[in-house]
């Protein structure tokens, strides 16, 4: 049975760092950037019991356009909601075409974003590195 907590979506703090980089290590799946850089754009966090439990950056890309640079979820807290609720948080409060890479292994995100309405919108050949793997382009249209 889903375990449920009371959750708080925010703008990530630079006090957040140093959560986000231990989820980020916790998910060899998810891009991994530096975390000072989401700072950057606009990054969002989801408390658990005052705790960082995931995180997800977007970024304007164009007029009326955004990406998702990167979504991940402390491993204790997947299959909880946070996910969905830090996607649902962000597409709500944009209104515009959404975009995304995702690792073509990683069918739970993918699952993810297809049951919030993204759909394929293409392929991206030997994106990623360590390992190499294709890129699942994604799209959204709110």
């Amino acid at each position: 049975m889903p375990r449920t907590h009371e959750r708080q979506i925010r703008t990530a703090r630079l006090a957040d760092l140093a959560a986000i980089a231990a989820i980020q290590d916790a998910s060899p799946e998810a891009a991994q950037w530096n975390p000072a850089d989401y700072l950057k754009h606009d990054c969002r966090v989801c408390e658990v019991k005052s705790c960082v439990a995931g995180f997800l950056a977007t970024r304007l890309v164009g007029p009326g356009e955004r990406e998702i640079l990167n979504l991940a979820v402390d491993p204790a807290e997947r299959r909880c909601g946070v996910a969905r609720g830090l996607l649902g948080d962000a597409l709500a409060r944009d209104k515009c075409k959404w975009f995304l890479e995702v690792r073509a292994s990683n069918t739970a995100a993918i699952r993810l974003y297809e049951s919030a309405g993204f759909e394929l919108a293409g392929r991206r050949p030997d994106y990623y590195r360590e390992p190499v793997e294709e890129a699942i382009v994604m799209r959204f249209f709110s």
